[in-house]
């Protein structure tokens, strides 16, 4: 762990659907995940029941740790196996001493077969009784009808204002890295370049919107053009030829699509990108897939917008209290 190879804990090194190895290792600033990863290496796979495991979290398992970073793999391999049955949103200040966001995540691997391929999130924010005298800062807690709501609300699995059910992959995403050729005014645009030139080139130089793009490979004759994944039809000395372009890395951009978006990878790069820059291509070979949880979009209650009447008195009544404020900050002009 830590990065270092000869300390590599086979618990944490996991290989899924014919992927290469990936690491369930976080940062050690937060290691609330590689607990529960360490949590789920102990379920009991031979026996009926199996094993459930309740873990309470705070919101940074949700969503830290980018595509291919230990949190996000550690949630993959959660989702991708199908071990998470639901994830419960608690109310604030549930904890002595902190007020931050707190979840419980309900994991099997046992899953009823109704429930199997989803996951429920439920939103108890506001399930709570008050308690008479805070605890630091710990202000309320569940009531045994509050745990009976929660509980029922699980045990339900119905789609309600308080519970949403998504499918597994509704919480995956693509890393796309999208690219464009680095166009330099003066290069000659019938040859390659090896990459020492392409190198004294960027140095001497200038870029252009409307400079030919640098070509850094030709590929052999019969390769297929696949403009969307960086091979471009082109003419070389009058020849026709599919070439690769020196990508820029100054353009370089990335998108998060997800793993449900009709179309996939590329029928996200036609509708979203070539549009804006018809040069775009990805590498295949670069796609990194992440897994995020994001309570607030599911459940986002929008705040109803202030009638026009409303913003009009509101503005009236500013007019009304800056009357004359100018003529006390720079006083009276027709003072000698």
């Amino acid at each position: 762990m830590g990065g270092k190879h000869d300390m590599r804990d086979p618990r944490f090194l996991i290989k899924h659907a014919g992927d290469p190895d990936y690491s369930l290792v976080t940062r050690s600033s937060d290691g609330q995940m590689l607990f529960l990863a360490n949590m789920l290496s102990k379920m009991k796979q031979r026996t009926k029941l199996g094993s459930r495991i309740a873990e309470v979290h705070n919101g940074s398992s949700l969503f830290t740790g980018d595509a291919g970073q230990g949190e996000s793999n550690i949630r993959r391999w959660i989702i991708e196996n199908d071990w998470l049955e639901a994830i419960i949103a608690l109310p604030l200040n549930m904890f002595y001493n902190t007020g931050i966001a707190t979840y419980i995540w309900v994991l099997s691997n046992r899953k009823p077969t109704h429930r199997r391929g989803n996951v429920q999130l439920i939103d108890a924010t506001q399930w709570f009784r008050p308690l008479r005298k805070n605890l630091g800062k710990k202000n309320c807690e569940l009531s045994e009808d509050d745990i009976r709501r929660i509980c029922d609300t699980f045990l339900a699995f119905e789609e309600t204002r308080h519970s949403k059910i998504f499918p597994n992959e509704a919480f995956g995403y693509w890393k796309v890295t999208v690219e464009r050729p680095l166009r330099l005014k003066g290069v000659t645009p019938d040859r390659a370049y090896k990459t020492a030139e392409i190198k004294r080139l960027k140095e001497t130089h200038e870029r252009g919107e409307e400079a030919p793009p640098v070509i850094r490979k030709v590929h052999k004759k019969g390769t297929k053009p696949d403009p969307l994944h960086g091979l471009f039809a082109t003419a070389l000395t009058g020849k026709p030829a599919v070439v690769e372009y020196e990508p820029d890395g100054e353009l370089r951009d990335t998108e998060q699509i997800p793993l449900l978006n009709d179309g996939g990878i590329d029928g996200f790069l036609r509708r979203e990108v070539l549009p804006y820059a018809p040069d775009a291509w990805s590498n295949p070979d670069n796609v990194k897939i992440g897994y995020e949880i994001s309570f607030t979009r599911h459940f986002y209650k929008p705040q109803p917008m202030r009638t026009l009447e409303e913003i009009r008195t509101d503005i009236l009544a500013l007019e009304k209290e800056s009357e004359g404020l100018l003529d006390e900050i720079i006083g009276d002009g027709n003072r000698p």
